[in-house]
């Protein structure tokens, strides 16, 4: 298809192969970039010379790929091939101006964090199943195993800790006196975070258990292995998690790694009018703009309840 570039498109191909040696994948991908826009630019324009070309033309381009339903990212890429070959055609002076000095990328969305809704939680609370057919059957056993896995759960919601800090979670730093727990966080940044009694009790009755059930065990760590009495790995953690999510049926969400628990705290606090600075420093964000994803789980609260209670809300 290089009939179709224009001769110093095809040069600035050679030159990215031979003397800045991409990969054959990057060249591809910026040859058909390449040949994408010149494809479109003589269909709506006919034969422009490589001087005639404007930023109206790449923004008319642009705005074409995302009206056929081309994603950011990928529009974001287009443009890096774009500016690349117009800052070499600048540099070999075949054109006195780029473009592209007008044209700006266009904003790539955060993805919002997915969170369980306060009913599948409330489930997990009660212990009750919300699989058809088994509803209100028990989600956890009785026995040590089961209540391990209930205790991962009731950490990871009642706290929003990481996974990391889970498994870490040192058995001094849990002070059921003065209800809270230590954690250990990212660059080894300690930050206290409060308990509810009802997590109390259940830290209380899984010590007592562990103590009866294990003749030894890694007694540094609050949780442990309820066969090995050995400290939690990621793994084992995130299979319970996953595991008891998609049995139970207590959320739609395709993603369901330990972190949606995290998430889940965090909206549940927004959601029900949390201060945002003690949502991030519960969370251990090192700035306020991590916390801020959250807030967009209020706004689409909110939005609901005014549609539907507002007489012009639709």
């Amino acid at each position: 298809m290089s009939e179709v570039l224009h001769p110093v498109a095809n040069r600035f191909l050679a030159y990215i192969r031979l003397e800045k040696r991409y990969s054959a994948h990057t060249a591809t991908a910026y040859q058909q970039d390449l040949t994408q826009f010149f494809i479109f630019l003589r269909s709506q324009y006919g034969d422009v010379s490589l001087t005639g070309i404007s930023h109206s033309h790449v923004r008319t381009w642009l705005a074409w790929l995302m009206e056929e339903g081309m994603i950011a990212k990928s529009v974001n890429r287009k443009i890096s091939t774009l500016k690349s070959f117009f800052k070499y055609a600048l540099r070999h002076g075949e054109i006195t101006v780029s473009p592209m000095t007008k044209v700006t990328a266009p904003k790539i969305g955060k993805r919002l964090p997915g969170f369980i809704d306060e009913k599948g939680m409330q489930a997990v609370e009660d212990n009750r199943s919300l699989r058809r057919g088994q509803e209100n059957e028990p989600i956890f056993g009785e026995d040590l195993e089961g209540r391990t896995h209930r205790m991962i759960f009731e950490l990871l919601y009642h706290t929003g800790i990481r996974l990391s800090e889970l498994i870490n979670l040192q058995e001094r730093h849990v002070d059921t006196g003065n209800l809270t727990i230590k954690v250990l966080g990212k660059g080894n940044k300690e930050r206290i975070i409060p308990i509810s009694a009802v997590l109390k009790d259940e830290i209380r009755e899984y010590r007592a258990m562990r103590r009866k059930e294990l003749e030894t065990y890694d007694n540094e760590v609050l949780l442990v292995n309820p066969r090995s009495g050995k400290k939690l790995y990621p793994r084992y953690v995130y299979n319970v998690v996953r595991g008891y999510l998609t049995d139970h049926q207590i959320t739609t969400l395709s993603r369901r790694s330990p972190h949606i628990l995290r998430h889940t705290f965090a909206t549940h606090l927004t959601n029900n009018g949390a201060d945002l600075n003690a949502v991030k420093e519960l969370l251990g964000h090192s700035s306020l703009a991590s916390t801020q994803v959250y807030t967009h789980n209020s706004i689409e609260k909110l939005r609901e309840a005014y549609r539907k209670a507002h007489p012009k809300g639709e």
